[in-house]
């Protein structure tokens, strides 16, 4: 794998504006990346999600693996003017209506960034809490319609071995099917991947349970949903990618993750820098659960993330999203092994089955004995 290729990929994407329905300048981007490389195929379901095919070789591949990450980030989106330096937006995702108050933000309309102020927070209770609707917004010239907006922080940047981005939630998952797919075809590896790109995951993954319903997901698939999950005290930044077998909901499917697992512990084998975590991430409810529910057999990744949500809870205020790049890489490696893998997709454990063979032999003959 190309680390500075993966890397620049990683950048280029956490720069793009994006929030709940409002993901078209990564669509956007997408349609680019893919276009520069003819050797995959994307086509669009009728929600927008997008679905990228690799497959060469002469091999065919029983059951393909399907990656998928999520566009959006918890966001604005610009509904109206209400006068020349006022605009009414929407809100859409997960954080506490606490943090909005006077705080900055901007929007990008005609391909640039307007700054503006929130001056006023519509709210609605919700589950026993305010939850907020839309917002006011003091801004420094119009903004058009449907346009995203997202908090006021400055462009990536590195900073020991991890980037700090306005949003890394999920568009580091984004990234890492891009670096994954540019390896595979730099290399004209043989193997075969589906890659979904979905919308709106951040209001109940519309566009994952939209990818169900519409069958953009060949049901030969294994799909493996891509997170960027918030870091717990046992699922460390830089500890390596995390293995996600279950959620807040829900635990994801046994056989999808033990092959997730022989196949990290095989790329463990050939390389000792390949190190990986396996978790329980029951912090919020993930599109593992919508593909498992929905008849797919589905597990889950992902890499620990800093200021989850752009809260920083130490500080109680709203910080950049922070991921290891380290963790970033591996996640790559990762995605490359599981479409190159000569494994068959059986739900076997090799290794512990010769561990329950081993017990078996060992103390079956004092349990004939036993009284």
């Amino acid at each position: 794998m190309n680390r500075k290729a993966a890397e620049r990929i990683l950048r280029d994407v956490l720069h793009l504006p994006t929030a709940p329905f409002a993901e078209h300048a990564v669509v956007d981007h997408i349609h680019d990346f893919i276009a520069q490389r003819p050797a995959v195929k994307a086509k669009v379901d009728k929600v927008g999600n997008i679905l990228v095919h690799y497959k060469k070789g002469p091999k065919r591949v029983p059951r393909p693996v399907c990656f998928a990450a999520h566009l959006d980030h918890p966001g604005f989106r610009a509904v109206k003017m209400t006068n020349s330096k006022s605009l009414k937006a929407e809100w859409h995702g997960g954080v506490a209506a606490e943090y909005f108050n006077r705080n900055r933000i901007k929007f990008h309309s005609g391909g640039n960034w307007i700054h503006g102020r929130i001056n006023a927070v519509k709210t609605a209770g919700r589950n026993g809490r305010q939850v907020v609707e839309s917002v006011s917004v003091d801004v420094t010239e119009p903004v058009n319609s449907g346009c995203p907006g997202m908090w006021d922080f400055p462009d990536p940047v590195i900073k020991k071995g991890q980037i700090h981005a306005r949003a890394c939630d999920d568009l580091a998952g984004a990234s890492a099917m891009l670096a994954c797919i540019d390896d595979l075809v730099r290399r004209k590896a043989d193997g075969e991947a589906y890659f979904l790109f979905t919308r709106a995951e951040e209001v109940g993954f519309i566009g994952a349970i939209a990818a169900c319903r519409l069958r953009t997901i060949p049901k030969k698939c294994v799909v493996v949903a891509i997170e960027t999950s918030a870091e717990r005290s046992n699922a460390r930044i830089g500890d390596g990618p995390i293995l996600r077998v279950g959620d807040k909901s829900t635990t994801f499917n046994s056989n999808a993750t033990a092959f997730c697992a022989a196949v990290a512990n095989d790329l463990n084998k050939k390389d000792k820098s390949f190190e990986y975590q396996r978790k329980l991430m029951d912090g919020g409810t993930c599109e593992s659960s919508a593909y498992c529910q929905l008849g797919y057999d589905a597990t889950g990744i992902c890499i620990a993330l800093g200021n989850y949500h752009n809260v920083n809870a130490r500080a109680k205020k709203l910080s950049p999203e922070f991921v290891s790049l380290d963790d970033y890489d591996k996640l790559v490696r990762w995605f490359i092994a599981l479409v190159q893998t000569h494994r068959r997709y059986d739900g076997s454990n090799p290794a512990f089955d010769a561990t329950l063979v081993k017990l078996q032999k060992k103390y079956n003959k004092l349990l004939d004995k036993t009284k």
